[in-house]
């Protein structure tokens, strides 16, 4: 019997979670798509390393699953440096971001907050003359008697994510010296990635299943990811073991996801729009109650991609369904559509 054959069904699924793990690019030469930014952080990472210095600070935002992390991470693999990994309401106390600094990061390595923009004022402040001077001041007692400690942290970088740029305070904003948008991503960019995740996973995969997949996968790469695993289960299952065309349309309508890329929630949200708000204009908060969602997850999860394939309009008075909404979902149209 080899090794293979020796393995319990807790290392058969350790093995399988590494799998999943590895489909994040580890280069700038493997992250497919954002060609423009990634030729600009080339730049920007040779010219840090000719001089010997760390990297600007650097803040991406976008909606989810668009490479933030993966980016950061990738950040520290170039540099051959060291990342920190933490995220905005974590560090809920400047001592929490002093212990951080000053114990778990060297000279250059980089520290990655995401959703940057939740920081806790107070640790938002102390952050500053860390930026831009390495330097972090910290009070120790209360009262007349309290004294501040001027503490040398090392001459770290700061790799910020957020999905909400907008909720950022302006002097955070403008201590990152590198900032880039992530943008959706074209049908043939998520047509490379699926097909490469389907060789990692080992997975045969007809071009037709991945174009499929690729198609109504909503520009994210996280979202094509995800719905490559399932597609390979309904392929496991009920084909062959073979990822083609025909399968992968049967496990997305299965799964709720339509021709378009829309789930469940999307539909219930324009529908929703579009019959009990007359197409709108309606403020988030009012949608957010009718369709039983979280308004924050309207505004970072379910609008930019409805935004940017044409369903929805955010005008200054509300959200509005666009005809294009009416005409996915068979409803009947009024007569006043301003999209």
């Amino acid at each position: 019997m080899n090794k293979t054959d020796m393995l319990s069904p807790r290392a058969n699924a350790e093995e399988s979670t590494g799998q999943e793990n590895s489909l994040r690019p580890q280069t700038l030469d493997d992250f497919i798509g954002q060609d423009q930014l990634k030729e600009n952080l080339r730049v920007f990472i040779e010219a840090a390393k000719s001089r010997k210095e760390a990297l600007d600070h650097c803040l991406f935002y976008s909606p989810p699953g668009l490479g933030k992390t993966t980016l950061a991470s990738i950040l520290a693999r170039e540099m051959g440096v060291n990342i920190k990994v933490t995220a905005g309401p974590v560090l809920a106390r400047p001592g929490d971001l002093a212990a951080m600094l000053t114990t778990e990061l060297g000279d250059h390595d980089i520290l990655f907050v995401d959703e940057i923009h939740r920081l806790n004022p107070a640790v938002e402040e102390s952050l500053y003359p860390a930026m831009e001077d390495f330097t972090f001041f910290i009070n120790t007692g209360k009262g007349p008697g309290s004294t501040t400690l001027k503490l040398a942290v090392p001459r770290f970088t700061l790799a910020g994510a957020t999905t909400r740029s907008g909720l950022l305070t302006g002097p955070l904003r403008d201590r990152f010296g590198i900032v880039f948008n992530l943008g959706f991503y074209e049908a043939k960019e998520l047509e490379q990635i699926v097909a490469r995740s389907a060789r990692l996973l080992k997975i045969e995969a007809h071009p037709e299943g991945v174009s499929e997949i690729a198609r109504r996968a909503r520009g994210t790469p996280r979202i094509a990811n995800r719905l490559l695993r399932r597609v390979r289960d309904f392929a496991q299952v009920k084909g062959k073991g073979v990822i083609t065309g025909a399968i992968a349309a049967q496990a997305m309508d299965s799964m709720g996801v339509d021709s378009e890329g829309l789930n469940d929630s999307d539909r219930r949200l324009l529908t929703a729009l579009a019959e009990k708000f007359g197409g709108g204009p309606v403020g988030v908060e009012t949608l957010a109650v009718a369709v039983s969602e979280e308004a924050d997850t309207i505004t970072d999860v379910i609008e930019p991609y409805l935004i940017k394939a044409g369903f929805l309009a955010r005008t200054p008075r509300g959200r509005v369904a666009a005809k294009k909404a009416y005409e996915h979902l068979a409803l009947k149209q009024p007569g006043n559509l301003l999209f």
